[in-house]
């Protein structure tokens, strides 16, 4: 015999590890065990030894569901009390409770034998069947039961003794056998002076009684009251609880639905104390008012991913979609909505988070969205016909700058920017590597920006009396003149860097900067990436670049750099520059002769009147974008960013002064993304990476998410024919859901792949003063 004690001074055997022990056992041969419980649910069942050996246990103080699932050739004897669900779905095992037992005792069991020798509790002996291929199950208890006992008994055999119950109302509590349409009941004692209408009670026949003579003394034994058969064994006080047979059952009087409410519910309806009741019967599948649920056809309510995650909120699905529909140069246009440079940022030195956050990722491959904004490289959309006659002025002529001005161009105001350098573009004319930028990309879109009638200032730095003078001349202004000064922590030495941001623009004008042989670039960002290859241009034989922790760069910005020679070093903290090199703060020396600093800049705000809120070294513009009336922040003056966070800002700041100038309030407006589990991936089939289709040709594996791609699924797949598809005159559509004939089944929500159909619960009916009450 195998003995196992659940308890270890303080610590408790979980559950788990308790049936894991015992089928560990019985796998290795053990049959007898004697089981020291302290709660633990499921003891005993379902288990078989491989030789058929019948299993035995001898359990106390078990937890709920003590022979659950128990199999034939289980024993199980319980000192004591037991918990709820003694044997429930006993499959074929005796099972022996010696004291009480908790609710629902036999529930469910469909053979077997389960002995009680005490009370058992609510609901014992509910869904208790009978499989014809084998015995029926049996439930002795000595005692009686709580109420709702037999509930829906289907078969098997119950025996109630009622034991020392004879003062109780009842030894089957209340509402005993509603349900029950099988099996059969033995019971001793007090029972209720009604049952169900369709349940039988009366004396025992021979058949009965010698089922009870036979079976009473294994039960007492097994209890352990053998002395209390002559009491028991009295069978005038005994009586047999049945379901009526069909044919046996009085037929009640025919009356349609409508009658019956009027007759039997409370006048006026069940709920006439709350609203109206019109007597309408309603059918079991639901139409119009009555649905549980109604679809909603919500094309664009949430954002796809790619839209969600990228800062300048380009629809790339509806860019798609246009193409699915072979309308490639209004595809092409639609991000010009957005942004001036989807080549030069979009399809050039973006690091292109909306691929990052792509559905189709999750199948194969991100869909090309970078490389489709070059696509739109060579096409000018027209000037707007209508001009507002309003004037706005851009300081700065960086990508925030420069998109803003774009934005309220094709709104119709007359839009000039000053710049300080002698060419427009902020950073990616002036830092950013003609390695990682065709030039040539940058100035067909700059040219693009001025064909919409932007006006270029080239060389106008901007000072505290040029602000004065731009503001006064302007309805509007927007300040964008991004972050130009680097940030260099006081070391000693500092005098010796060289500003990152001053090192890349001499390399981008061809000034050709000195460095030495030996350089260092403290920062391992892209920008920092930059200032290496800038460095080994300029005829730099090593670099290493430090920083205080693990580089930022991308990973092929990294190799680009580790492929020339150059190495990545971290963590680094920064001592002091000194004519040897770069020392670091745990004795390192950084042999150099030139050492570059690329950990960010910050903006030059001196031309701004006192007073504007600033956060720092950075502006802090209100929700509308604002500084002051009617002057606007967007990009690097608020904080760094990357140039697609740019675009988005200097999209806020000209949507802002936009509205500024009509006299209306502006606020952004927040995304929603698309949630996942609403996407129909599964019909799209994986394609290798070799297959990849050119960017313009990828259209069929964007699933459009949250945008209707017209695939028409939702249209041939309602059962009931309830969808149909209206176009407008200028080649909109919608799809609409017929209330007439919608049962609100929900499948075209569940056929839909982008996620534009949505279930709603359908709103309550209220009747007219209900409703005004309701109201006010």
């Amino acid at each position: 015999m195998l003995r196992i004690d659940t308890l270890h001074e303080t610590r408790r055997m979980s559950t788990q590890d308790l049936l894991l022990s015992i089928e560990e056992a019985v796998d290795r041969g053990e049959t007898d065990f004697e089981i020291a419980a302290s709660g633990q649910h499921d003891i005993g069942g379902p288990l078989w030894n491989r030789e058929g050996r019948p299993l035995r246990f001898h359990v106390t103080n078990p937890g709920q569901r003590v022979g659950s699932m128990c199999l034939d050739g289980t024993e199980i004897v319980v000192d004591g009390p037991a918990p709820a669900d003694v044997g429930w779905l006993n499959a074929g095992g005796t099972i022996t409770v010696r004291g009480d037992a908790g609710d629902t005792a036999g529930h469910c069991a469909a053979a077997g034998t389960i002995y009680i020798g005490g009370r058992a509790g609510t609901r014992s002996g509910s869904l208790m069947k009978h499989d014809p291929l084998y015995d029926p199950p049996e439930l002795w208890i000595l005692r009686g039961v709580g109420s709702f006992s037999f509930e829906f008994m289907g078969g098997g055999r119950a025996v109630v003794c009622g034991y020392g119950c004879e003062g109780m109302p009842s030894v089957l509590g209340e509402r005993p056998c509603v349900g029950m349409v099988g099996g059969v009941l033995y019971v001793r004692g007090p029972i209720p002076e009604a049952f169900p209408e369709d349940v039988a009670v009366s004396g025992l026949d021979g058949a009965d009684r010698a089922f009870l003579e036979a079976g009473l003394p294994r039960f007492l034994d097994a209890v352990g009251r053998p002395e209390l058969f002559g009491e028991l064994a009295r069978w005038d006080e005994w009586r047999k609880v049945h379901p009526l047979a069909f044919e046996e059952h009085h037929a009640p009087e025919r009356f349609s639905v409508a009658e019956y409410r009027v007759r039997e519910w409370v006048k006026g309806g069940i709920f006439s104390d709350v609203c109206d009741d019109d007597f309408t019967v309603n059918p079991t599948v639901a139409r119009g008012v009555y649905r549980q649920r109604v679809p909603s056809w919500d094309n664009a309510a949430h954002a796809a991913p790619c839209e969600f995650n990228c800062p300048a909120s380009i629809p790339t699905q509806r860019r798609y979609n246009l193409l699915r529909e072979g309308r490639v140069r209004e595809a092409y246009e639609l991000v010009l909505d957005y942004t001036p440079f989807p080549g030069s940022v979009c399809g050039g030195v973006c690091p292109n988070p909306c691929m990052e956050g792509c559905t189709r990722g999750s199948i194969d491959e991100p869909v090309r969205i970078g490389p489709l904004g070059r696509c739109s490289i060579d096409v000018d959309p027209p000037r707007p016909a209508r001009r507002t006659g309003r004037h706005v002025a851009v300081i700065g002529g960086g990508v925030a700058g420069l998109n803003a001005a774009w934005r309220l161009a094709r709104k119709g105001h007359e839009v000039t920017v000053y710049e300080a350098d002698e060419r427009m573009g902020g950073k990616l004319e002036q830092v950013i590597p003609r390695a990682r930028l065709d030039h040539a990309v940058l100035e067909r879109e700059l040219r693009r920006i001025e064909d919409m009638g932007v006006r270029f200032v080239n060389g106008f730095p901007v000072d505290a009396d040029a602000f004065r003078h731009i503001r006064e001349a302007s309805d509007a202004v927007i300040v964008a003149t991004g972050g130009h000064v680097a940030r260099v922590f006081p070391w000693p030495g500092r005098e010796r860097i060289v500003a990152g941001v001053d090192f890349l623009k001499a390399v981008n004008k061809g000034l050709h900067p000195k460095v030495g042989r030996r350089v260092v670039v403290i920062g391992c960002g892209n920008a920092g990436m930059d200032a290496a290859a800038g460095a080994y241009a300029m005829g730099a034989q090593s670099v290493t670049c430090i920083d205080v922790q693990q580089p930022a760069a991308f990973a092929h910005e990294i190799a680009h750099i580790e492929a020339q020679g150059g190495r990545l070093v971290w963590p680094v903290m920064t001592k002091a520059i000194t004519e040897e090199g770069l020392l670091a703060a745990d004795g390192r020396l950084f042999p150099a002769e030139t050492v570059i600093i690329t950990i960010g800049e910050t903006p030059d705000l001196s031309y701004l009147p006192e007073g504007v809120p600033t956060f720092r070294d950075w502006l802090a513009p209100g929700p509308d974008m604002s500084i002051l009336p009617g002057v606007f922040a967007a990009g690097d003056v608020i904080r760094p960013g990357r140039l697609v966070d740019a675009i988005g800002a200097g999209t806020k700041a000209a949507d802002a002064a936009d509205a500024y100038l009509r006299g209306e309030a502006w606020a952004p407006q927040p995304k929603s993304l698309i949630p996942a589990g609403r996407l129909g991936k599964a019909y799209f089939e994986r394609c290798h990476a070799c297959d990849v289709p050119a960017p313009e040709g990828d259209f069929e594996r964007c699933l459009s998410c949250g945008t209707c791609r017209d695939c028409k699924m939702c249209y041939e797949s309602c059962p009931e024919q309830a969808i149909r598809r209206e176009s407008g005159p200028d080649g909109t559509f919608c799809y609409v859901s017929d209330d007439a004939r919608c049962i609100g089944c929900g499948i075209c929500a569940g056929v839909c792949p982008c996620g534009i159909w949505t279930m709603k619960p359908n709103a309550p009916l209220l009747s007219r003063s209900t409703a005004g009450m309701a109201l006010s």
